[in-house]
């Protein structure tokens, strides 16, 4: 065995959670296992046509070489005419940064941004990459519990409290994952305004689910509610979700031109450019129409409700219902299990993939998705259901034995005298 030392910094990170459930559904599988897996973020569609055809064409008009490490020109143009005219946040295609998914974006301003001990604000639940990047980066983290009862929401006044000499930035997330939770227009302001009184404090948005929401849901940008802060401000997006293109990585950062270019200096020394013809794939997808998209999402919005429908039927389980995204992140604390021993059991016993929410800051749930189809989330409801029963007639059967003693201690004769 090799006694290769390590860095510090490779000693204290942590695998993906997600990443590790999937791994063991997929061994599990190769073992001859029926697993029915609801763990992954991924949607289950192919990305759209028209999307693959313009990344071909790109391919065959020679768009194969070495490209800036910004991105291609044309695809930075869209990125900021997108965010300038949906999205109500001014920017200039020098204020965009074309990353290998919205990961690196995130990775690249942590970097740019942090120095040693410096603090980062984590609403939580929170992705679980997002802390991380900030410790890579030097950084610590600052958790802000958010409670389900509550809806996950962050409050003002817990945002305030929680602001110190040593915080940099603050993340939020919305719609978020794992809990699907969707920041109003009235919180969001809540927000900008206490972030107004802490010039020092940058803000990151991480909109990359922009898209996804439930019916009678609309989606505020934070930037724009408050342009005032736009020179503090940054946004992380990405064409993984909306559009099905997962495998693709393109993502993008915006905000302040000088430190994007810091941002792309770094690019510059570490990955480079995106996948060039990829890009013009990206481009597509901008500049065509949104019928596949909506088609999407209006999918998604039935197999939310039919997951959220699902798990408030099971007894024990507790929801507050995802207006967002494609994930639901139930309680499950009232069967006397860790997220991950209640993970691992319901994957070994009913095989059943789910990532346990510890990786997410919260112990209490398990986050399921529904981007599946319907007929896998309700094979996957039934296996949940079953595991459930088990543990509650489990606990049953523990507690007999101690009744029946009770019983007999109550009833047996008085010794003689």
């Amino acid at each position: 065995m090799s006694t290769l030392p390590l860095s510090l910094r490779a000693r204290g990170l942590r695998p993906s959670p997600t990443l590790a459930i999937t791994a063991r559904a997929k061994q599990l599988r190769a073992e001859g296992q029926t697993i029915c897996v609801l763990s992954a973020g991924e949607p289950d569609f192919d990305t759209p046509a028209f999307i693959r055809r313009a990344a071909s064409e790109a391919m065959e008009r020679g768009a194969t070489r070495y490209g800036p490490a910004a991105g291609e020109p044309p695809l930075r143009q869209a990125i900021a005419r997108k965010l300038s005219e949906e999205n109500g946040i001014a920017t200039e295609p020098a204020q965009v940064l074309v990353t290998n998914g919205g990961k690196q974006a995130l990775f690249n301003l942590f970097q740019v941004l942090l120095d040693p001990g410096e603090e980062v604000l984590l609403p939580a639940p929170y992705w679980v990459s997002y802390p991380e990047m900030v410790r890579l980066a030097g950084g610590s983290v600052r958790l802000l519990p958010c409670e389900p009862g509550n809806g996950f929401l962050l409050e003002p006044e817990q945002l305030e409290a929680a602001i110190g000499p040593s915080t940099r930035a603050l993340v939020i997330n919305s719609p978020g994952n794992p809990t699907g939770t969707v920041l109003g227009r009235e919180r969001l302001e809540a927000i900008a305004e206490v972030l107004r009184r802490h010039p020092r404090v940058v803000l990151i948005c991480d909109e990359i689910y922009e898209h996804l929401l439930a019916e009678g849901e609309r989606h505020h940008s934070l930037l724009a509610l408050a342009p005032d802060l736009q020179e503090r401000g940054f946004l992380v997006n990405g064409f993984a979700k909306s559009w099905a293109m997962t495998g693709w990585r393109i993502g993008y950062l915006s905000g302040p031109a000088h430190a994007i270019a810091a941002s792309v200096a770094l690019q510059s020394q570490s990955t480079s450019n995106v996948c060039t013809f990829a890009q013009y794939g990206a481009l597509a997808a901008l500049q065509g129409g949104r019928e596949e998209m909506a088609a999407m999402v209006a999918a998604y919005n039935e197999r939310r409700d039919l997951l959220s429908s699902g798990l408030q039927a099971i007894p024990g389980v507790s929801l507050q219902p995802p207006r967002g995204a494609f994930y639901a992140f139930p309680d499950i604390s009232g069967f006397a299990l860790s997220s991950l021993e209640f993970s691992r059991r319901l994957l070994e016993e009913q095989g059943l993939a789910v990532v346990p929410g510890e990786a997410f800051g919260d112990d209490r749930c398990i986050r399921l998705s529904c981007a599946a189809e319907p007929s896998a989330i309700r094979d996957g409801l039934e296996r949940l259901g079953r595991f459930i029963d088990s543990l509650r007639n489990g606990a049953l059967q523990a507690a007999a034995p101690s009744a029946m003693v009770s019983g007999m201690s109550s009833t047996r004769p008085s010794p003689q005298p």
